[in-house]
């Protein structure tokens, strides 16, 4: 990760931005990963850095969405939603992960211990059992540390970055 987007984070924070990049940088396949609250919002995307990186590069400032993190984290909210709904129809206990396998790319949902969940999108010849493994470590990993002072924190940075500021 680079300087800007950590800087004046906490500990815990930017321990979670470099569990992030190490999933993206070490796991094969995958092409984007956002952390969203259980309310829906972005905490945490993969897409942070190399859009303050082009921001920088350009010397403007956003117009509009996030692009493809805002798209990641609606679907994830989405798909995350829907499937507690499922599991509460059928009364099968809380969902733990959510795979969707497409022809050319792969999407996969997983709950976190807080209610946020962590979505990663995949590549069509990814290897989904790699993907899910390395999930569930960034789970385990992360799980205990996103208290509501650290996802407020997160919330915070990611809408700084938006405005083109640094904490």
């Amino acid at each position: 990760m680079t300087a800007p987007s950590t800087f004046g984070l906490s500990r815990e924070a930017r321990n979670l931005h470099f569990l992030l990049t190490n999933l993206v940088e070490e796991v094969p396949g995958i092409k984007s990963v956002a952390v969203v609250s259980s309310d829906g919002l972005l905490l945490l995307s993969s897409d942070a850095d190399r859009n303050a990186a082009a921001r920088e590069a350009r010397d403007d400032k956003p117009t509009g969405p996030r692009g493809s993190a805002a798209d990641l984290a609606t679907i994830v909210s989405g798909i995350g939603s829907l499937t507690i709904g499922a599991a509460k129809l059928m009364e099968s206990g809380p969902v733990k992960h959510t795979m969707v396998a497409m022809d050319e790319g792969s999407l996969f949902v997983m709950s976190i211990s807080d209610g946020s969940l962590l979505g990663v999108h995949g590549s069509g010849d990814c290897d989904m059992s790699v993907v899910a493994y390395h999930m569930a470590l960034f789970v385990g990993r992360a799980g205990h540390v996103l208290t509501p002072e650290l996802r407020s924190e997160l919330r915070e940075s990611l809408e700084g970055e938006s405005t083109g500021s640094v904490r």
